[in-house]
């Protein structure tokens, strides 16, 4: 047998057993994120050192008993070389970023069905005889409510059967519910079955977080992040642009349902043609497999499949509740989540005033009045492109200064603290220029400040989130979204009452002070204490010990 692809692998290759997973929380990433053994800043208490290097080295001793078992057991597959062209990190760098493309369009595709009824909701109740604002934006808003509940059960799943299938299944299932929404005849079918069709819709946001940890290493994640993070963000604004002219032009609400659905059928079947497995647990499977097949040595098999049934179901239940634990144990995954779920609310709330705005105050028919979603389009791309790089640079040269040249996950956050002003000015030029009705040049300058400011702070929070927890990067982001879409839910539900009540001015003066509030000092917080929030964490401590073990 060929030695390279079993045991004989450099201890960076090897994987640890399921059976000591409890005690040493590791992935087949070990190997890659070196970034994380990082040392105490000398700043650190004498205690949290203590502890620290009391956790360092019981996961030091249970990592080298596993190197020693692994060392000995000839039938374990591994990658066989750290620079194997099977580990997706080490496959070229246009092929990674065609794959981050793909799953970017996979992204883009339930955001803008979340927004493309925004236009049609006048015409949608009229035909319903729904009067009420709240029932109007729950038709909206529905959707976004599936995107909290989705990643939580699909983002584990990912772990446990890689990033391809739920991706793919869960478009199928986003497609079906989407053309019953075309053929709903009553609002609370729509609203039904659009919360179906967010369910299936939402494993992007599920497993595309976790496939930029599968494919960068973190000094290169954030240029892949911008991309990722853009096609949330630019869907519900490109959104309202094409269902207004669909509202406009074909008098037909339905055709909405009916040309997102083409889309996604037209990106399922790139996706079973073009796109991989990235996630390397589940490629280790697939090797043995072919390598019990070719050897006929049915012995074979990696760390991960050495487990009886009653292991497997504890892992199964392990995994889905995981983000439930890590939102619940994790400050630094509330603190974002939680910052997130106000920016998010804001969004939807633009997302569903704007052709309001534009309609009744500016006197704009709805292709016309739709069109103002450039400016939001246009924010989140220059807030998405040059946010991406000034991350990556701002890590590089922080880096660089540190004499051991070891990258922290903080080093990410100095965009953030601009982001988290920028935004809030957005949203007050934006409210106090429609309340005069200044020329529409004025709202739209607002809600590109807004984009920006939300694009950037969007990317640093995920980015952050990722290499603080790369092994359960599914998972983190999947307990961040959950948070976030129940404010992208509830925030749009009580909008129409609030604008009615303080105005456009003081409606959005209101939104920006609570945002300022939680999220300027939050990137100062995190960049002083986020170290000793990670070196108390059993979940950080495990991703950075794993890199340290060679």
């Amino acid at each position: 047998m060929d030695k390279s692809r079993t045991s004989s692998a450099p201890a960076q290759a090897l994987l640890p057993t399921p059976s000591r997973q409890d005690e040493f929380d590791t992935r087949s990433h070990s190997s890659q994120d070196e970034t994380y053994q990082q040392s105490p800043p000398e700043t650190s208490s004498r205690d949290l050192k203590a502890a620290q290097d009391h956790r360092t080295e019981k996961l030091a001793q249970v990592a080298k008993k596993e190197e020693e078992e692994e060392e000995t057991d000839s039938n374990l597959v591994t990658w066989g070389s750290p620079d194997s062209q099977e580990n997706p990190r080490n496959w070229s760098k246009r092929h990674r970023w065609a794959v981050t493309v793909l799953v970017s369009s996979y992204t883009l595709l339930s955001p803008l069905a979340s927004s493309m009824i925004a236009p049609a909701l006048a015409l949608i109740s009229q035909e319903f005889g729904v009067r009420s604002s709240v029932e109007q934006s729950m038709m909206l808003s529905t959707f976004v409510l599936a995107f909290a509940f989705g990643p939580m059960v699909l983002a584990p799943l990912t772990e446990m059967f890689g990033r391809r299938i739920v991706l793919q299944t869960s478009n199928v299932m986003f497609i079906a519910f989407n053309l019953g929404c075309g053929a709903s005849q009553s609002s609370a079918q729509l609203t039904v079955l659009r919360f179906f069709a967010g369910l299936g819709g939402s494993a992007p946001l599920a497993v595309g977080g976790g496939t930029i940890a599968d494919l960068f290493e973190p000094e290169e994640r954030g240029s892949a992040m911008g991309l990722y993070s853009l096609a949330p963000l630019l869907g519900p604004a490109i959104g309202p642009i094409v269902g207004g002219w669909i509202v406009q032009e074909l008098k037909q609400w339905r055709w909405i349902f009916w040309i997102s659905s083409m889309y996604g059928g037209l990106t399922a079947l790139i996706g079973v043609l073009l796109l991989p497995e990235t996630y390397p647990p589940e490629i280790l499977k697939r090797k043995a497999r072919k390598l019990r097949k070719e050897t006929g040595n049915q012995e074979l098999c990696t760390a991960y499949e050495k487990q009886d049934a009653s292991a497997w179901y504890e892992k199964l239940r392990h995994n889905m509740v995981r983000p439930f634990v890590l939102l619940a144990t994790q400050p630094i995954i509330q603190v974002l989540a939680i910052y997130m779920a106000i920016l998010y609310g804001c969004m939807y709330i633009l997302l569903t005033v704007f052709a309001e705005t534009f309609g009744k105050m500016y006197k704009e028919r709805p292709a016309i009045a739709s069109l103002n979603y450039i400016s939001l389009a246009i924010g989140f791309t220059l807030g998405g492109q040059i946010g991406g790089r000034v991350v990556d640079y701002s890590y590089r040269t922080l880096t660089a200064r540190r004499p051991d040249k070891k990258g922290e996950p903080e080093f990410k956050l100095p965009l953030l603290m601009a982001t988290s002003v920028v935004f809030p000015a957005g949203l007050l030029i934006y409210g106090w220029t429609a309340e005069y009705k200044t020329h529409w040049i004025g709202p739209n300058i607002g809600a590109a400040l807004f984009a920006t400011g939300a694009m950037g702070t969007f990317l640093v929070c995920q980015s952050y989130l990722v290499d603080v927890l790369p092994l359960y990067a599914a998972s983190v982001l999947a307990a961040a979204v959950f948070v976030r879409s129940l404010g992208g839910f509830a925030f749009p539900l009580f909008a129409p009452s609030m604008y009615r009540a303080l105005g456009q001015g003081w409606g959005n003066t209101v939104l920006a002070l609570v945002s300022a509030l939680i999220g300027i000092p939050s990137p100062y917080v995190l960049y002083k204490f986020g170290y000793y929030l990670r070196a108390k964490s059993r979940y950080a401590a495990g991703d950075r010990n794993a890199a340290s073990i060679k």
